[in-house]
């Protein structure tokens, strides 16, 4: 090519080196050699060791596909963690509404004493995403360890009209013990419909509940054989749960014939029960069975290690539910109903109160004809701390 004088552009011969570069070969008018090293621009799909990266050539849906699937199938919070971690491009898709929508229970369940405000906000972004196991996760968390009661209480509702059976038993049990309030915000009526909801989709805790119901009439009008019927049917429930999952896993059920706790301190203990032993399931000894003790919800958890770490004590002068898989604290003083024997337990709820029963309290249970309240005054064995309904009757 010629320019305006006449003159020609000096020739140009390219030679790429290992090192990416490309050493310019010019000749100048003078006839002698320059030499320069121009860096060639990689394209996207050049990885620094020189080959293709197929990663980045993959569409954003189908990523956000593959990690909906990693989600809904973690095991811990690490799980998830590691994928946040990897890079920018999978921070920016794992943390897409999708993705966090279909988490499962345990992507979140962050243990108490690494709660942070890190962690609030992660689990807040998964319930507004519409997890509805943040949505109840977080509820709990917020209505009984943070005491913002009206927040709490509008996650737990959110995963409710979302049909999550432990939000809605969870629900009724706040409306049976007006929990948040004073003894007047109880509706027993609306925590028999609550836990009639729960217990149409499958909630064995809820089934339990409602059979004690009917069968003391309390919140709802008497009828026995009905209440035993829902009874006998939250045992049916459990034990083909239980079987469903061994059978997944192939553990043997042949030790299930007979009724034998095993000197064993139980996975999670609760901080006023530590001399707890035995790690099989009570109430399906009504059958002859002896299983392993159902898994804990994430949420349960939290609240029993988070009120373990504050010498097992919600505040003055109130009390946990003795039970050990519910980790539920008391909002107002005598919120809970004792036992009517020996009145050293409480339980926030009947279903508590029955598993609790069978589980280790029957064994420790002595009757005693006047028994001391937190103050140190005396109230009688068969009175009542807080009104009638305060009062449980030990099971036979």
């Amino acid at each position: 090519m010629r320019t305006r004088r006449g003159l020609c552009y000096p020739r140009v011969a390219g030679v790429c080196n290992p090192d990416n570069t490309a050493v310019m070969k010019r000749k100048d008018f003078s006839g002698e050699r320059l030499v320069c090293r121009k860096r060639i621009k990689k394209s996207p799909e050049v990885s620094a060791s020189g080959g293709l990266d197929f990663f980045d050539g993959l569409p954003d849906d189908l990523v956000i596909s593959i990690l909906c699937k990693l989600s809904s199938s973690s095991t811990c919070p690490l799980d998830f963690l590691n994928v946040l971690i990897t890079c920018k491009r999978l921070k920016g898709l794992a943390l897409n509404s999708l993705v966090l929508s279909k988490a499962s229970q345990k992507t979140f369940a962050v243990k108490a004493k690494n709660w942070s405000e890190s962690a609030h906000r992660f689990l807040k972004q998964c319930a507004d995403a519409g997890n509805i196991e943040a949505c109840y996760t977080l509820g709990m968390i917020r209505f009984y360890c943070l005491q913002n009661r009206g927040s709490g209480a509008s996650f737990m509702a959110k995963a409710a009209i979302s049909s999550h059976a432990p939000a809605l038993y969870s629900l009724a049990v706040i409306q049976f013990n007006g929990s948040g309030g004073s003894k007047n915000d109880k509706d027993l009526r609306a925590g028999v419909a609550l836990c009639a909801r729960a217990a149409f989709l499958g909630h064995i805790d809820a089934l339990r509940e409602l059979g004690h119901c009917l069968q003391d009439g309390y919140g709802v009008r008497q009828n026995i054989s009905e209440g035993r019927r829902f009874l006998v049917q939250a045992n049916a429930r459990e034990l083909a749960a239980v079987l469903s999952t061994a059978a997944a896993s192939g553990f043997s059920t042949r030790q299930w014939l007979t009724w034998n706790p095993l000197p064993h301190p139980h996975p999670h203990p609760h901080p006023q029960v530590r001399h707890l032993t035995g790690s099989g399931c009570p109430l399906l000894s009504d059958f002859g069975c002896n299983v392993p003790a159902p898994e804990v919800h994430p949420a349960s958890q939290f609240l029993a290690d988070w009120f373990a770490a504050r010498a097992g004590s919600p505040g003055s002068g109130l009390r946990l539910c003795s039970h050990v898989g519910c980790g539920r604290p008391e909002t107002r003083r005598h919120e809970f109903r004792r036992c009517s024997v020996c009145g050293g337990v409480n339980y926030c709820s009947r279903a508590c109160q029955a598993l609790d029963w069978k589980l280790r309290h029957k064994a420790e249970c002595a009757p005693v004809e006047r028994w001391l309240d937190d103050d140190g005054e005396a109230v009688d064995g068969d009175g009542a701390v807080d009104g009638v309904n305060d009062v449980m009757m030990a099971d036979s």
